[in-house]
């Protein structure tokens, strides 16, 4: 209940308009051109509206009702057809083999990426970004259950064919580049 009133105060304060994450903007070529995608702690949506506007069929899923509200009025606004509902996937995970397409952005819990793996169908897309311990600034969480760890991405998901990674660490010039996070798109080959 904690974490549900928290996040219900971040995005009743969050008045922009959501936007994708960069992992799926920048790949969103890559999306089958039709099936189910699921935005998994989805917040206000930004990954659903850009799936719902790609053709594919759409669920999103977010503890906060306050975040959950804000999308089904923006889709209702855009005409997007996207089936958003309050759900904590932690008590209960997406159903084996259902989804085509699962993007997850700045949620992380390790001990459901099993399970998540499991929800895609055979051939099915993962769209992945989130933080990491390796951080050129503050940006995102500082508790390390909520930070990956270097490569911990692709450890996460090892039956996966990796078809896009990138994390720039503390490489190089940090005023480029993908800073603070790791990006992943892997297919379920099996």
């Amino acid at each position: 209940m904690e974490v549900k009133r928290k996040w219900d105060t971040i995005y009743r304060n969050k008045l922009s308009e959501p936007t994708a994450a960069s992992v799926l903007e920048n790949y969103h070529y890559l999306l089958p051109t039709q099936g189910i995608a699921l935005d998994l702690a989805c917040g206000q949506g930004g990954n659903a509206l850009l799936l719902a506007r790609s053709g594919l069929e759409v669920q999103a899923w977010d503890v906060s009702p306050v975040a959950i509200e804000q999308l089904k009025e923006r889709a209702d606004l855009k005409k997007l057809n996207i089936d958003a509902q309050v759900h904590d996937v932690i008590i209960s995970p997406p159903l084996p083999e259902s989804v085509d397409v699962l993007v997850v952005s700045f949620f992380l819990d390790r001990e459901l990426c099993a399970q998540l793996y499991s929800a895609l169908k055979p051939g099915g897309l993962l769209f992945y970004q989130t933080y990491c311990q390796q951080k050129i600034s503050e940006q995102g969480p500082i508790n390390p259950e909520y930070l990956l760890a270097d490569n911990e991405l692709l450890q996460l998901f090892p039956q996966m064919k990796v078809r896009v990674y990138q994390q720039d660490a503390l490489l190089g010039n940090h005023r480029k580049g993908l800073r603070n996070q790791a990006i992943l798109v892997a297919e379920k080959t099996n």
